[in-house]
């Protein structure tokens, strides 16, 4: 007992800590989560979407050919290989906030992220970035792994950069939405089914839009998946089927309007608080 009174305390207690307009060590910490989630399995999220993509691009080579040529210095495999990385890269952006969200709410833990000092728009933006990573680390991987099979240069990297990042923060706020949407996994593979597969596939991936008649030609170009496609192989191989700003613009009104979406979900806490 001596030996305790003897022990010094504090005269008062810690500070509490201030957290100003924006609480960046909660979005950061909720960032390093989402982050540390797909790279514990890295083999089942990145690798397995490159081998995936590389399985593609062989069987369609081995089909069509690589001496069909699509334009002067373009073959089908060289054109093929921007789509498919931009396609591997949506849907894992799109797979990590919606699977994380799900995930929660069928183990019970949801509460971990309402209770703490994060508003709507942190939380949003914490989850987004996660998704912007994701995609972005599956796509440098799967781009490499082409360009040593196809072997491509890029006229204009910057370009390509830009619609890989709004794409992927397009499918993550999306998977944002999908993943408070649905109560259990089966909800999210119906969203994966009959939205982001038709999405991705329908959009200029395996061909160009101008072999299209002319009233899918027009639809194809409602397809935001498209302008993203078409915007990143105009960024690697300098084909495009539209212009690139155009849809470029368009993106990034769609990612604000997304972004919005899923402020107000989790600021309503739909399907998250009940």
């Amino acid at each position: 007992m001596a030996a305790a009174d003897n022990i010094a305390f504090s005269p008062t207690p810690p500070a509490p800590r201030r957290i100003r307009r924006v609480n960046w060590i909660g979005v950061w910490t909720l960032y390093k989560k989402e982050v540390w989630r797909f790279i514990k399995v890295i083999n089942q999220t990145v690798a397995a979407p490159v081998v995936t993509t590389l399985l593609f691009l062989a069987v369609f080579t081995l089909a069509l050919g690589r001496d069909v040529q699509l334009g002067a210095d373009i073959s089908f495999p060289m054109f093929l290989a921007p789509g498919l990385v931009m396609m591997s890269l949506l849907q894992n952006a799109f797979a990590n906030t919606s699977s994380s969200i799900v995930g929660s709410k069928m183990q019970g833990n949801i509460v971990d992220l309402l209770m703490p000092p994060l508003g709507p728009g942190e939380l949003t933006a914490a989850f987004a970035l996660g998704a912007i990573t994701r995609g972005l680390v599956v796509g440098a991987v799967t781009t490499v792994a082409m360009a040593l099979v196809v072997g491509f240069t890029m006229p204009s990297p910057l370009l390509a950069l830009y619609f890989a990042v709004m794409g992927a923060l397009f499918f993550g706020l999306l998977g944002v939405a999908a993943g408070i949407w649905a109560e259990k996994f089966d909800h999210l593979s119906a969203v994966t089914n009959f939205a982001v597969t038709p999405l991705t596939f329908l959009s200029g991936t395996f061909y160009s839009i101008d072999r299209l008649p002319g009233v899918w030609n027009s639809l194809a170009h409602l397809n935001p998946v498209f302008w993203l496609i078409d915007g990143f192989r105009a960024g690697m191989i300098g084909w495009s089927d539209s212009t690139p700003w155009i849809g470029g613009a368009a993106i990034a009104a769609l990612d604000l309007a997304l972004f919005a979406l899923c402020w107000r979900l989790f600021a309503t806490g739909w399907k998250l608080k009940a």
